[in-house]
């Protein structure tokens, strides 16, 4: 079946699919981390307001721009792009739609693998069971091959020593052929029934979790001051003096474009299955609430709040800031080898990770099939063959280098301020080139709720020109240093700029790829306008 006659099988579908790919890894592991590293109850103010002012807004846009495209044959953002702005550059920066995608996928499968690594784990009982935070980050590290022990498979499990890189690589391997499994069954067959089942288990293990935590009281009674309503406090009762710190601000914007998958390219490709006819207004705002649910309400209260009940504020605090890694495969499995059935805890916790996961991955690996299969003529089988050899691939040096922020270069800037800056690209072009009247009216085309037509303003001016602010902001404030790697190891440095050649090298083979399938397009049609001429 062609990518242009496929459809989803239902609404529900669809708007589960939309979610899975919202909600990820970030939900239960990056949104913690950030509101603790970030003043806990006054992150969660610019949070929402990010949310109000930006993320639905480009949500809508995303949604209309994916089914305004698909109709017109263009399922991937730089034919989509092109087809809104008559420019020669238009489908060269609707490249980032697809760049930014492919690179995440490179790292985030790996990610994803340790999930479903980690809840095998967990259900046999292979985490030291006498250690602490020290111990399971020596077990992580050993895990990922970034220490090297002689301790064989299963060697020395008591003090952490487990080491065999092979295992956490397997695990890889299982993860990749996952995703191009359900990849190859297409988008009814394969993506749409990963989410009708795994998003329901996800949110049925979540709540699971959520009344184990909430059910935590006081872990220590001699130390009463780490409670479940001390971590519940420390991320709802906000400490308004963070708010005068622009870092929160852009910290907020920045999980708000990440927990969406905004600026990902891979809403429009969902989108542009969509007929003419059928809604954006509702199904991207019930995309984004079933996200939301997953994030503020599960997220917030699985990982920080437990931490905080075993640990204390200040410890979590200083845990976060070793980031989201520590938080979700180190700290969490601490807490739940302190509680009985700990290893089954831990298992549902692992798994419902792998779920967020597959579901996002999924929506990224289709973003390139997508892509190939329109611009190419590539059946779907082929596109899935190139997409699993290259990903695999690229993935190498992501598992080789990973204790040299290799992985967390191409996070930074695929996964990140990537994601902002084609979203402020979308922004523009939709509300000021594009045209507000005829992006509002593309909006409303089917739409099964009245949106209010503030929102049109919002739409027109606040969400552009706020996106414009932040991104003068972390330029002014954060590029310099960023970019010339300020207080970054010598040893790190070269491992960092092989990411940036990387990336940069992907970015110009998307180029060629696009200068050849519009050439091979655009050539027909200037030999029929020739002879037309003749005529």
């Amino acid at each position: 079946m062609s990518a242009g006659k496929e459809r989803w099988g239902t609404r529900i579908g669809l708007i589960l699919a939309m979610a899975g790919n919202a909600v990820g890894l970030g939900n239960f592991l990056r949104f913690p981390v950030q509101a603790a590293s970030n003043g806990g109850g006054a992150f969660m103010i610019p949070y929402f307001l990010s949310l109000i002012l930006l993320g639905i807004p480009l949500m809508w846009i995303e949604w209309s721009l994916g089914r305004y495209g698909g109709v017109r044959g263009s399922g991937s953002t730089p034919g989509i792009l092109d087809a809104i702005w008559k420019s020669r550059i238009a489908k060269y920066v609707g490249a980032l739609g697809i760049f930014m995608p492919f690179i995440v996928m490179v790292y985030y499968t790996y990610v994803e693998s340790w999930s479903l690594g980690f809840s095998l784990l967990s259900i046999i009982g292979a985490f030291p069971e006498t250690g602490g935070i020290e111990e399971m980050t020596h077990f992580l590290r050993a895990y990922q091959g970034a220490e090297m022990h002689e301790s064989g498979m299963f060697g020395n499990v008591d003090t952490g020593a487990f080491i065999f890189p092979g295992l956490a690589y397997g695990f890889f391997l299982f993860t990749l052929g996952a995703n191009l499994w359900f990849l190859y069954r297409g988008l009814s067959g394969g993506i749409e029934k990963v989410a009708l089942y795994g998003l329901p288990a996800l949110f049925l293990f979540a709540i699971v979790l959520m009344v184990r935590v909430l059910t935590l009281g006081t872990p220590d009674p001699a130390v009463p001051e780490n409670s479940i309503s001390t971590g519940l406090g420390f991320i709802w009762n906000p400490d308004l003096s963070a708010l005068s710190n622009p870092q929160v601000w852009l910290a907020a914007a920045g999980q708000i474009f990440f927990t969406l998958s905004l600026g990902m390219g891979s809403i429009h490709v969902y989108a542009s299955y969509l007929s003419d006819k059928d809604d954006v207004a509702l199904s991207g705002l019930s995309t984004s609430a079933t996200n939301e649910t997953a994030e503020v309400i599960m997220g917030g209260t699985i990982a920080i709040p437990a931490a905080v009940a075993f640990f204390g504020v200040a410890a979590t605090t200083q845990l976060a800031a070793g980031g989201s890694f520590n938080l979700g495969f180190v700290t969490m499995p601490v807490i739940f080898q302190q509680l009985p059935m700990g290893d089954l805890f831990g298992a549902l916790w692992f798994f419902l990770l792998f779920i967020a996961g597959i579901t996002s991955s999924l929506a990224m690996g289709q973003v390139v099939i997508r892509f190939l299969t329109d611009e190419f003529g590539m059946t779907r089988s082929r596109a899935v063959a190139v997409l699993g050899v290259v990903v695999f691939l690229c993935t190498q040096p992501v598992v080789l280098f990973i204790e040299f922020a290799y992985m967390d270069e191409l996070d930074f800037w695929a996964g990140t301020f990537g994601l902002f800056v084609f979203g402020a690209i979308e922004v523009i072009l939709f509300a000021w080139v594009f045209g507000i009247d005829r992006g509002w009216s593309e909006i409303m085309k089917g739409a099964d709720i009245r949106l209010p037509r503030i929102y049109k303003f919002i739409l027109a001016w606040v969400t552009p020109l706020l996106m414009i602010v932040i991104l003068l902001a972390w330029t002014w404030l954060n590029a310099p240093s960023v970019l010339l790697m300020e207080g970054v190891p010598e040893e790190t440095r070269p491992y960092i700029i092989g990411a940036r050649v990387f990336m940069l090298a992907s970015l110009a083979a998307f180029f060629y790829l696009i200068r050849r399938a519009w050439r091979d397009k655009e050539g027909p049609r200037a030999r029929e306008r020739e002879r037309a001429r003749a005529a």
